[in-house]
């Protein structure tokens, strides 16, 4: 591990995982965390993590449901690196992988129709919509390269098997594109608001979809996360803190 970049050793789902990630840069929170809990994975099934940093949406998964496979598709080799090792440090080293490349030409290992679920949490931002961060850990992981935001959608949908889901986080302003995106190959879409706190307009959402239904869409109460006093809400922990799931 190169010197260049000091890490932190962090506890997500309330001490059950310890994760290491780079001290500075873009760093794992929340939203991999609340990606996890939505993916409706069971024992036995496969799952693929486009973008998957330093493992933790992955990682939280296997942390809630036993049995299952997850293989972690990065771009950064150093967050590649770091997701094989956290993997190993919480003894999911067997059923985790990671491959290493892009979303716009993924390695074959990435079989086409090959995973029951795909989970992502895709970089938020277009290409010059903003002054791009200088650190190139925090740009690529927020800002989106050559591969838009249709592509990272494109990748997810070839992998999945006919009936797999589809479950991606992102800003609420471009649900609209997520929709146009999913509408073309899924149903049952289902969206999730994350409030930041009861009353105040959702920033993040949860979509989630099935390759190939025919279903109709429906919008869901969703998630509160702050208390008024700023604290997470006792919804909120159960699944940050208790590994607890979410029912898209």
């Amino acid at each position: 591990m190169t010197p260049l970049h000091p890490l932190t050793e962090d506890a997500f789902l309330g001490g059950r995982l310890r994760l290491r990630q780079p001290a500075d840069g873009y760093r794992a929170a929340i939203d991999p965390v609340l990606l996890a809990a939505a993916v409706p994975a069971q024992a036995g099934e496969g799952v693929a993590d486009l973008g998957c940093g330093v493992a933790t949406a992955g990682l939280c998964l296997l942390a809630r449901v036993p049995g299952i496979r997850v293989t972690g598709l990065e771009l950064q080799p150093l967050l590649a690196e770091l997701a094989q090792k956290n993997a190993a440090l919480n003894g999911y080293e067997t059923q985790f992988r990671i491959l290493s490349g892009d979303v716009a030409a993924p390695p074959e290992a990435l079989l086409s129709g090959g995973f029951d679920h795909v989970m992502l949490n895709p970089p938020y931002l277009e290409a010059g919509s903003t002054r791009a961060s200088a650190h190139e850990l925090r740009r690529l992981a927020t800002v989106e390269g050559p591969a838009g935001l249709e592509t990272w959608l494109d990748c997810a949908l070839s992998r999945l098997r006919p009936r797999g889901s589809l479950t991606v986080i992102h800003r609420a302003d471009r649900l609209d594109r997520l929709l146009a995106c999913l509408s073309r190959s899924c149903g049952d879409l289902t969206v999730f608001p994350l409030w930041p706190r009861q009353g105040e307009g959702a920033k993040r959402i949860l979509v989630q979809g099935l390759k190939g239904s025919g279903g109709p869409l429906r919008v869901l109460p969703g998630l509160a996360l702050h208390d008024a006093e700023g604290c997470y809400t006792a919804a909120a922990e159960a699944v940050l803190r208790d590994a607890q799931g979410l029912a898209l």
